[in-house]
């Protein structure tokens, strides 16, 4: 269900603005975007899960603020991780 380490050092990697970048709005959401995906995958299994239910419904509504305070503050910077990252098709 979790994601590795290696997986998120390349999402970092991926989705950093600067060399030393871990914590910017792209790289949350990137890494949210992986862990809400696995954990859908999960769900579709174990349908009976609502405790992980709950915490994909907390990861979701993490993400949709990040959104929109990416989309509020740069709108480019918005646009392009939305479309790197397959949202809102």
């Amino acid at each position: 269900m979790a994601i590795t380490q290696e997986r998120k050092n390349e999402l970092i990697a991926e989705y950093k603005t600067h060399d030393t970048d871990t914590g910017s709005p792209e790289v949350q959401i990137a890494v949210l975007t992986e862990q809400i995906t696995n954990l859908n995958d999960h769900l579709r299994t174990h349908k009976k899960d609502h405790h992980s239910r709950r915490g994909l419904l907390k990861m979701v509504g993490k993400r949709r603020n990040l959104l929109n305070y990416l989309r509020n503050n740069d709108i480019t910077r918005y646009r392009e991780l939305i479309n790197k990252l397959g949202l809102r098709r």
